[in-house]
C-alpha cells in the first residue's frame, strides 16, 4: 500500500437531514431564484446559484477501510479558514408544508466558538472509532453559526498499524461555508406555487 492512505472517504456538505430544514442565503432578490431543488439536485443547485448555507450545516461522511487491516479513527477535528461578519442576503428556506424522520445528528459544532470542536451527541460514542473494507462508519455533523460567516473544514486523524496521518474532510475540495441568518428577509416557495414569497414570521 506504501504511503497511500488506508481509508477512503466520501462526504454529502448539502445532505438534507429533513426535507424543510435546509436554508440557503442567496444574493439574489426573489424573481432570480429557480425553484427549491430536491437533495440530489441540492449540489448544482448551489454552485448554480452562488448560495451559502444558512445557519446550520448538515454534513453527512461515510468512512471505509481500505484493504484487509483496521483503521482506527482517533478524532475530528475542526479547522476554520475564515470568519466575518454574516452575510446581508435572502434566506430561501428549501421547503414548506412538509416534514419527516430527522437522523440523529452525533456531532455538534458551534462555529461562533473561538475554538470549534466536533462534540459528540448522547447516542454516539466519542472518539476513537474503528473502520475496515467491510464495515464502514457514517458520521453526521451539524455545525451551526448566528454571528458569522465562516470557512471551514475537518480533519480526521487515523491510525493503522504503525502509520498515521490525517485526512481532509471538505466540499469537493473547497472549504465548508455556513453563514448567520439571523434577522434576514426569509422566503419560501409553497406547494403548488411558482414563486418564492416572503415566509410568515420570518426567517433565521
Amino acid at each position: 500500500m506504501g504511503d497511500s492512505v488506508p481509508l477512503r472517504v466520501s462526504t454529502r456538505p448539502h445532505a438534507f437531514p429533513d426535507p424543510c430544514s435546509r436554508h440557503y442565503l442567496l444574493n439574489r432578490p426573489p424573481d432570480e431564484v429557480p425553484p427549491p431543488p430536491f437533495e440530489q439536485d441540492a449540489p448544482v443547485w448551489v454552485a448554480a446559484s452562488g448560495a451559502v448555507t444558512a445557519g446550520e450545516q448538515f454534513v453527512e461522511i461515510t468512512v471505509q477501510g481500505v484493504g484487509e487491516g483496521t483503521v482506527i479513527l482517533r478524532d475530528l477535528h475542526v479547522r476554520l479558514v475564515a470568519k466575518g461578519a454574516p452575510l446581508p442576503w435572502n434566506d430561501y428556506i428549501m421547503g414548506v408544508g412538509c416534514g419527516g424522520n430527522v437522523p440523529t445528528h452525533p456531532l455538534e459544532v458551534d462555529l461562533d466558538a473561538g475554538r470549534p470542536v466536533a462534540v459528540p451527541g448522547s447516542d454516539l460514542h466519542a472518539f476513537p472509532h474503528k473502520v475496515s473494507g467491510s464495515d464502514p462508519l457514517v458520521l453526521y455533523v451539524t455545525a451551526r453559526t448566528d454571528d458569522h460567516d465562516v470557512r471551514w473544514y475537518l480533519e480526521l486523524e487515523w491510525v493503522a498499524d504503525d502509520r498515521h496521518g490525517t485526512v481532509r474532510v471538505d466540499d469537493g475540495g473547497e472549504p465548508f461555508r455556513t453563514s448567520g441568518a439571523r434577522g434576514r428577509p426569509a422566503y419560501v416557495y409553497p406547494l403548488g406555487a411558482d414563486g418564492w414569497t416572503e415566509a410568515p414570521g420570518g426567517g433565521g
